[in-house]
Protein backbone atom coordinates (compact mmCIF):
# COMPACT_ATOMS: atom_id res chain seq x y z
CA UNK A 1 0.00 0.00 0.00
CA UNK A 2 2.12 2.78 -1.17
CA UNK A 3 1.41 6.61 -0.75
CA UNK A 4 3.14 10.08 -1.09
CA UNK A 5 4.01 12.94 0.76
CA UNK A 6 4.28 16.69 -1.58
CA UNK A 7 7.78 17.51 -0.77
CA UNK A 8 7.01 20.50 -1.92
CA UNK A 9 4.36 21.39 -0.14
CA UNK A 10 5.75 19.93 3.16
CA UNK A 11 8.93 21.98 2.53
CA UNK A 12 6.73 25.24 2.12
CA UNK A 13 4.90 24.60 5.95
CA UNK A 14 7.07 22.24 7.53
CA UNK A 15 5.25 21.78 10.59
CA UNK A 16 4.53 18.08 12.33
CA UNK A 17 0.81 18.28 11.97
CA UNK A 18 1.10 19.57 8.31
CA UNK A 19 3.59 16.17 7.88
CA UNK A 20 1.03 14.01 9.42
CA UNK A 21 -2.07 15.17 7.31
CA UNK A 22 -0.21 14.01 4.49
CA UNK A 23 1.02 10.97 5.74
CA UNK A 24 -3.04 10.15 6.33
CA UNK A 25 -4.22 11.49 3.43
CA UNK A 26 -2.01 9.03 1.17
CA UNK A 27 -2.80 6.09 3.29
CA UNK A 28 -6.52 6.80 3.38
CA UNK A 29 -5.81 7.34 -0.54
CA UNK A 30 -3.80 3.98 -0.89
CA UNK A 31 -6.32 1.82 1.91
CA UNK A 32 -9.28 2.70 -0.78
CA UNK A 33 -7.24 0.81 -3.40
CA UNK A 34 -6.28 -1.67 -1.50
CA UNK A 35 -7.81 -5.18 -0.75
CA UNK A 36 -9.64 -3.15 2.08
CA UNK A 37 -11.50 -1.15 -0.01
CA UNK A 38 -14.74 -0.16 1.78
CA UNK A 39 -13.59 0.30 5.35
CA UNK A 40 -14.67 2.53 7.35
CA UNK A 41 -12.54 5.49 7.68
CA UNK A 42 -14.86 8.47 7.69
CA UNK A 43 -14.28 11.26 9.90
CA UNK A 44 -17.77 11.90 11.69
CA UNK A 45 -18.20 15.66 11.75
CA UNK A 46 -21.97 15.19 12.44
CA UNK A 47 -24.17 12.87 14.82
CA UNK A 48 -28.00 11.80 14.48
CA UNK A 49 -30.49 14.37 16.14
CA UNK A 50 -31.84 13.05 18.96
CA UNK A 51 -35.16 13.87 20.00
CA UNK A 52 -35.78 16.53 22.67
CA UNK A 53 -32.79 17.98 22.34
CA UNK A 54 -32.28 21.72 21.77
CA UNK A 55 -32.40 22.52 17.95
CA UNK A 56 -29.80 25.53 17.62
CA UNK A 57 -27.07 23.07 16.47
CA UNK A 58 -28.76 21.17 13.86
CA UNK A 59 -27.40 21.43 10.02
CA UNK A 60 -29.94 22.65 8.09
CA UNK A 61 -28.37 22.59 4.97
CA UNK A 62 -27.59 18.84 5.64
CA UNK A 63 -31.03 18.32 6.08
CA UNK A 64 -32.03 20.03 2.83
CA UNK A 65 -29.74 17.38 1.02
CA UNK A 66 -30.29 14.40 3.27
CA UNK A 67 -33.69 14.77 4.24
CA UNK A 68 -32.52 13.89 8.06
CA UNK A 69 -31.59 15.86 10.87
CA UNK A 70 -27.89 15.91 11.63
CA UNK A 71 -26.21 17.93 14.77
CA UNK A 72 -22.67 19.60 14.54
CA UNK A 73 -20.23 18.13 16.31
CA UNK A 74 -18.37 20.06 19.73
CA UNK A 75 -14.79 19.85 20.50
CA UNK A 76 -16.37 18.82 23.99
CA UNK A 77 -17.79 15.61 22.02
CA UNK A 78 -15.98 12.51 21.63
CA UNK A 79 -15.76 8.91 20.99
CA UNK A 80 -12.85 7.79 22.43
CA UNK A 81 -10.10 8.54 25.17
CA UNK A 82 -7.13 7.34 24.07
CA UNK A 83 -3.45 8.14 25.77
CA UNK A 84 -0.20 8.13 23.53
CA UNK A 85 3.14 6.50 25.27
CA UNK A 86 6.62 6.94 24.09
CA UNK A 87 10.04 5.73 24.74
CA UNK A 88 12.10 8.55 25.23
CA UNK A 89 15.13 6.83 25.94
CA UNK A 90 18.62 6.94 24.06
CA UNK A 91 18.06 3.64 22.69
CA UNK A 92 15.41 5.28 20.66
CA UNK A 93 17.67 7.12 18.84
CA UNK A 94 19.17 4.32 17.28
CA UNK A 95 20.26 4.03 14.29
CA UNK A 96 21.96 7.02 14.69
CA UNK A 97 21.48 8.94 11.82
CA UNK A 98 23.38 12.55 10.75
CA UNK A 99 19.50 14.19 9.97
CA UNK A 100 16.86 11.29 10.26
CA UNK A 101 13.72 11.96 8.13
CA UNK A 102 10.30 10.39 7.16
CA UNK A 103 12.16 8.22 4.38
CA UNK A 104 15.26 7.60 6.68
CA UNK A 105 14.21 7.57 10.23
CA UNK A 106 15.33 6.38 13.61
CA UNK A 107 13.17 5.09 15.55
CA UNK A 108 12.07 7.92 17.66
CA UNK A 109 11.62 9.86 14.48
CA UNK A 110 9.50 7.03 13.35
CA UNK A 111 7.64 6.70 16.45
CA UNK A 112 7.08 10.88 16.57
CA UNK A 113 5.47 10.95 12.66
CA UNK A 114 3.22 7.74 13.52
CA UNK A 115 1.66 9.48 16.32
CA UNK A 116 1.53 12.59 15.20
CA UNK A 117 -0.45 10.91 11.95
CA UNK A 118 -2.55 8.58 15.29
CA UNK A 119 -3.09 12.35 16.76
CA UNK A 120 -4.48 13.96 13.20
CA UNK A 121 -7.01 10.79 12.85
CA UNK A 122 -8.75 11.21 16.21
CA UNK A 123 -8.36 14.79 16.00
CA UNK A 124 -10.87 14.37 13.05
CA UNK A 125 -12.75 11.90 15.03
CA UNK A 126 -13.77 14.08 17.41
CA UNK A 127 -11.31 11.80 20.02
CA UNK A 128 -9.80 13.01 23.09
CA UNK A 129 -5.60 12.03 23.13
CA UNK A 130 -3.17 12.65 25.52
CA UNK A 131 0.38 12.06 25.48
CA UNK A 132 3.12 10.26 27.88
CA UNK A 133 6.81 10.38 27.48
CA UNK A 134 9.15 8.47 29.35
CA UNK A 135 13.06 7.44 29.61
CA UNK A 136 14.04 5.82 33.55
CA UNK A 137 11.02 8.48 34.45
CA UNK A 138 8.24 9.74 33.34
CA UNK A 139 9.38 13.05 31.32
CA UNK A 140 5.94 14.79 30.59
CA UNK A 141 2.16 13.89 30.66
CA UNK A 142 -0.32 15.66 28.94
CA UNK A 143 -4.09 15.77 29.81
CA UNK A 144 -6.48 13.89 27.68
CA UNK A 145 -8.33 16.52 25.78
CA UNK A 146 -9.78 16.95 22.41
CA UNK A 147 -9.62 20.94 21.63
CA UNK A 148 -7.70 22.62 18.51
CA UNK A 149 -5.58 24.20 21.33
CA UNK A 150 -4.92 21.18 23.01
CA UNK A 151 -3.62 19.31 19.88
CA UNK A 152 -1.18 22.57 18.80
CA UNK A 153 0.35 21.48 22.18
CA UNK A 154 0.69 18.11 21.78
CA UNK A 155 2.53 18.92 18.47
CA UNK A 156 4.95 21.16 19.81
CA UNK A 157 5.85 18.49 22.58
CA UNK A 158 6.48 15.50 19.45
CA UNK A 159 8.30 18.17 17.81
CA UNK A 160 11.06 18.43 20.76
CA UNK A 161 11.47 14.56 20.70
CA UNK A 162 12.72 15.37 17.17
CA UNK A 163 16.11 17.23 19.26
CA UNK A 164 18.58 15.03 19.23
CA UNK A 165 19.83 14.03 23.08
CA UNK A 166 24.01 15.28 23.45
CA UNK A 167 26.40 12.53 22.73
CA UNK A 168 27.32 13.04 26.47
CA UNK A 169 23.46 12.20 27.82
CA UNK A 170 22.33 8.60 28.57
CA UNK A 171 18.96 8.39 28.84
CA UNK A 172 18.36 4.61 30.32
CA UNK A 173 14.81 3.26 29.92
CA UNK A 174 12.86 2.32 32.66
CA UNK A 175 9.61 0.45 30.72
CA UNK A 176 8.19 -1.50 33.73
CA UNK A 177 8.38 1.61 36.05
CA UNK A 178 6.69 3.98 33.46
CA UNK A 179 4.14 1.76 32.60
CA UNK A 180 3.05 0.78 36.40
CA UNK A 181 3.19 4.82 36.62
CA UNK A 182 0.99 5.60 33.58
CA UNK A 183 -1.80 2.62 34.69
CA UNK A 184 -2.21 4.12 38.08
CA UNK A 185 -2.72 7.76 36.17
CA UNK A 186 -4.76 6.70 33.88
CA UNK A 187 -8.70 6.95 35.73
CA UNK A 188 -10.80 6.62 32.99
CA UNK A 189 -10.73 3.42 30.70
CA UNK A 190 -8.59 4.22 27.63
CA UNK A 191 -7.26 2.67 24.48
CA UNK A 192 -3.25 3.25 25.55
CA UNK A 193 -0.93 3.44 22.86
CA UNK A 194 2.69 2.58 23.23
CA UNK A 195 5.64 2.92 21.08
CA UNK A 196 9.05 1.45 22.21
CA UNK A 197 11.71 -1.20 21.60
CA UNK A 198 11.07 -3.04 24.60
CA UNK A 199 14.28 -3.87 24.58
CA UNK A 200 15.34 -2.46 28.38
CA UNK A 201 13.28 -5.14 29.30
CA UNK A 202 14.41 -8.13 28.01
CA UNK A 203 16.94 -8.25 30.91
CA UNK A 204 13.79 -8.89 33.31
CA UNK A 205 10.67 -9.93 31.23
CA UNK A 206 8.50 -10.76 34.22
CA UNK A 207 8.31 -7.08 35.02
CA UNK A 208 7.34 -6.03 31.88
CA UNK A 209 4.87 -8.15 31.63
CA UNK A 210 3.95 -7.68 35.36
CA UNK A 211 3.48 -3.80 33.91
CA UNK A 212 1.34 -4.49 30.49
CA UNK A 213 -1.11 -7.00 33.10
CA UNK A 214 -1.67 -3.64 35.23
CA UNK A 215 -3.01 -1.76 32.18
CA UNK A 216 -5.26 -4.52 31.19
CA UNK A 217 -6.49 -4.70 35.05
CA UNK A 218 -7.19 -1.22 35.26
CA UNK A 219 -9.32 -2.20 31.96
CA UNK A 220 -7.79 -0.20 29.28
CA UNK A 221 -7.09 -1.17 26.10
CA UNK A 222 -3.69 -1.13 24.88
CA UNK A 223 -1.81 -1.36 21.79
CA UNK A 224 2.11 -2.18 21.63
CA UNK A 225 3.95 -0.93 18.68
CA UNK A 226 7.01 -2.72 18.83
CA UNK A 227 9.23 -0.42 17.37
CA UNK A 228 12.94 -1.51 16.02
CA UNK A 229 15.25 -1.58 12.76
CA UNK A 230 14.56 -5.36 12.34
CA UNK A 231 17.31 -5.81 10.02
CA UNK A 232 20.04 -4.53 12.42
CA UNK A 233 18.51 -4.90 15.43
CA UNK A 234 16.85 -8.44 15.11
CA UNK A 235 18.49 -10.60 12.31
CA UNK A 236 22.24 -8.36 13.33
CA UNK A 237 22.73 -7.51 9.55
CA UNK A 238 25.96 -6.01 9.67
CA UNK A 239 29.00 -6.34 7.54
CA UNK A 240 31.57 -9.38 7.92
CA UNK A 241 34.33 -7.45 9.65
CA UNK A 242 35.19 -6.26 13.03
CA UNK A 243 33.26 -3.64 14.78
CA UNK A 244 32.47 -1.71 17.96
CA UNK A 245 29.15 -1.67 19.19
CA UNK A 246 28.01 0.39 21.83
CA UNK A 247 25.47 0.52 23.98
CA UNK A 248 23.39 3.52 23.76
CA UNK A 249 22.37 3.99 27.31
CA UNK A 250 25.26 3.08 29.05
CA UNK A 251 27.79 3.40 26.75
CA UNK A 252 29.37 -0.34 27.07
CA UNK A 253 31.64 -0.66 24.14
CA UNK A 254 32.44 -4.22 22.77
CA UNK A 255 34.89 -5.05 19.73
CA UNK A 256 33.65 -8.36 18.04
CA UNK A 257 32.98 -9.72 14.28
CA UNK A 258 28.88 -9.77 14.41
CA UNK A 259 28.85 -12.79 11.69
CA UNK A 260 30.63 -14.89 14.56
CA UNK A 261 27.88 -13.83 17.39
CA UNK A 262 24.85 -13.48 15.13
CA UNK A 263 22.91 -16.84 15.33
CA UNK A 264 23.08 -16.62 19.35
CA UNK A 265 22.22 -12.98 19.33
CA UNK A 266 19.09 -13.29 16.85
CA UNK A 267 18.20 -16.73 18.97
CA UNK A 268 17.77 -14.65 22.13
CA UNK A 269 16.62 -11.50 20.56
CA UNK A 270 13.48 -14.01 18.62
CA UNK A 271 13.25 -15.87 21.83
CA UNK A 272 11.89 -12.66 24.52
CA UNK A 273 9.64 -11.52 20.78
CA UNK A 274 8.10 -14.86 20.99
CA UNK A 275 7.97 -14.73 24.55
CA UNK A 276 6.24 -10.92 24.37
CA UNK A 277 4.14 -11.42 21.62
CA UNK A 278 2.85 -14.35 23.62
CA UNK A 279 2.06 -12.73 26.85
CA UNK A 280 0.20 -9.94 24.89
CA UNK A 281 -1.81 -12.32 23.35
CA UNK A 282 -3.17 -14.40 27.02
CA UNK A 283 -3.50 -9.86 28.15
CA UNK A 284 -5.68 -9.56 24.92
CA UNK A 285 -3.08 -6.81 24.33
CA UNK A 286 -2.58 -6.08 20.42
CA UNK A 287 1.09 -6.34 19.63
CA UNK A 288 2.15 -5.11 16.54
CA UNK A 289 5.67 -4.92 14.91
CA UNK A 290 7.10 -2.07 13.82
CA UNK A 291 9.81 -1.96 11.27
CA UNK A 292 10.83 1.69 10.65
CA UNK A 293 11.80 1.16 7.19
CA UNK A 294 8.64 -0.65 6.58
CA UNK A 295 6.19 2.71 6.68
CA UNK A 296 3.21 3.78 8.12
CA UNK A 297 0.59 1.89 7.01
CA UNK A 298 1.40 -0.78 9.73
CA UNK A 299 0.66 1.69 12.66
CA UNK A 300 -2.75 3.50 10.84
CA UNK A 301 -4.35 0.16 9.59
CA UNK A 302 -4.15 -1.78 12.99
CA UNK A 303 -5.33 1.81 14.86
CA UNK A 304 -8.19 1.47 12.43
CA UNK A 305 -8.92 -1.55 12.71
CA UNK A 306 -8.71 -1.17 17.02
CA UNK A 307 -11.07 1.92 16.72
CA UNK A 308 -13.80 0.35 14.86
CA UNK A 309 -14.03 -3.18 17.07
CA UNK A 310 -14.42 -0.55 19.96
CA UNK A 311 -16.50 2.51 18.86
Amino acid sequence: MAYSIDRNRLQQFGSLEFLARQVVEGFITGLHKSPFHGFSVEFAEHRLYNTGESIKHIDWKLYGRTDRLYVKRYEEETNLRCQLVIDHSSSMYFPQKKEPSIDDPNKITFSVYAAAALMYMMRKQRDAVGLQVFSDHIESATPVRSTPVHHKNLYGELEKLLEPIPAKEKRRTMTTDALHLIAEKIHKRSLVVIFSDMFESSHNPEKLFSALQHLKHNKHEVVLFHVTDKEKEEEFMYGNRPHRIIDMESGEELKLNPSEVREKYVEAVSSFKKELKLRCAQYHIDFVEADINKGFEQILLPYLVKRSKLY
